[in-house]
């Protein structure tokens, strides 16, 4: 049992915490030019769908190189220095934007900033797999995945308060510099935890090449549809984060900074969402456990509803707005946390931080990197003929990816409670490896 005498390199806790930070502030670099597109566009004069690229296709071109072969390299090495490395350089990469001249060298740097996530976030999931029990891990997973909720909320109220004061390129460095500073942190005071090797873990072909772990994670139902409902669900909050902001802007006529307070507050109510779906998730799957995946199925259809009454609204209805982005906000991060725990639960423990970075692999692809282009162009074409209305109507086709997402999350529920029995089947050993 840990007492308060234990040193903080071996506190679950302490762990968790510093491990939601990095994410929250690796975060905050990734979504930073979502609060500075109208200044960034303005300056370099680019178009909507430029926007999109930069902000999208650079980090999922990055991603898409490095996502499972890092993960792979979680499953087989030591993730306490993999993270505190690609956390470091990431956020390095990203505070270069802050010398961006144009549309390449931007790109360029938001590519590199993908690296941070890349390496960081399915060894971080790995680590807190060994960490926790499975009784308290949607929990646990809640707390981390609050990091893209704070780090949303960072970038939108740090991040328009910077920019209103000393510019968009000053906010990119802060941005990237905290990433830094606590890779050092996690380097200096925390120990890989020791990997539990459970007699399931055997059974998936103990010493296996892992390069038939993607294929073997794929053709397990239960992962590929949970795959599936990440990629939709994604498509739909990437799209709807990245452009938020300029619809607030030009929809409702808002300023940049009170588009980022508002903005700002349904990010706080996300983070309150993340950990309500952890705790509600444990304490309904004790009774049943479909809740397990029932829970992202609830909050994705909820999210839906709430996003498109929002995207519905008239121009100017700031209360309606305001109280309907903070529902779609609670509602949409639901589905994170009890998505990891349940595969935490089902793939093999010398498989997980591969499978974490397959979902993180398709949100990169088709939600980091498909949704701002496609709604980037999306607006552009559509503006020609709705008289400058397009962003929204562009947004209304992307949030209604939540639906084929609902239906995913359907399907792998279904699928959840045979892949549960196999997973927790009676074993005749476990043994532990550092």
């Amino acid at each position: 049992m840990t007492t308060l005498n234990t040193p903080p390199a071996t506190r679950p806790g302490y762990v968790l915490g510093l491990l939601t930070m990095m994410s929250a502030l690796a975060f905050m670099d990734r979504q930073i030019l979502s609060v500075l597109i109208q200044p960034v566009k303005l300056e370099f004069g680019l178009s909507d769908l430029q926007i999109g690229l930069v902000t999208g296709l650079g980090f999922a071109f990055t991603f898409s190189l490095l996502g499972v072969p890092l993960g792979r390299l979680a499953d087989r090495r030591e993730r306490r220095t993999l993270i505190a490395w690609c956390r470091g350089i990431g956020g390095l990469l990203g505070a270069l934007g802050g010398a961006s001249m144009g549309f390449w060298t931007l790109m360029l740097s938001r590519a590199g900033g993908a690296l941070s996530d890349a390496g960081g976030t399915p060894a971080s999931m790995s680590m807190l797999a060994d960490l926790y029990p499975p009784a308290q891990r949607s929990r646990a997973m809640s707390v981390i995945s609050t990091g893209g909720s704070l780090g949303a909320l960072m970038a939108l109220v740090l991040g328009s308060w910077l920019a209103a004061h000393y510019g968009w390129r000053i906010t990119v460095v802060v941005a990237g510099s905290g990433s830094m500073l606590l890779a050092l942190l996690l380097h200096w005071s925390v120990r890989e935890p020791l990997r539990v090797v459970t007699a399931h873990a055997a059974q998936a072909a103990p010493g296996a090449r892992q390069s038939g772990a993607v294929a073997a994670i794929w053709h397990q139902p239960i992962t590929r549809w949970l795959i599936v409902g990440a990629a939709f669900t994604l498509l739909a909050a990437y799209s709807f984060g990245t452009w938020n902001i300029a619809l607030m802007v030009r929809h409702h006529g808002m300023s940049l900074q009170q588009a980022g307070w508002i903005s700002g507050a349904a990010a706080l109510t996300s983070v309150i969402g993340g950990l309500t779906s952890g705790a509600l998730t444990d304490r309904l799957a004790r009774r049943d456990l479909r809740w397990q995946l029932g829970v992202p199925m609830l909050g994705v259809g909820l999210s839906l509803v709430c996003g498109m009454a929002y995207l519905l609204l008239p121009a100017g209805a700031l209360t309606a707005a305001t109280a309907l982005m903070v529902a779609f906000a609670f509602f949409l991060p639901w589905w994170v946390a009890p998505t990891y725990a349940a595969i935490s639960l089902v793939v093999p423990s010398q498989r997980r931080a591969t499978a974490n970075a397959m979902v993180l692999l398709a949100g990169a692809i088709v939600g980091n990197g498909l949704g701002p282009i496609l709604t980037g162009w999306l607006s552009d074409v559509l503006n020609a003929s709705l008289g400058g209305d397009g962003l929204r109507y562009a947004l209304m086709g992307m949030v209604g990816m939540l639906l084929p997402g609902m239906l995913a999350f359907g399907r792998a529920l279904q699928a959840y409670p045979a892949a549960h029995r196999i997973a927790l089947q009676p074993l005749p050993a476990t043994v532990t490896t550092p």
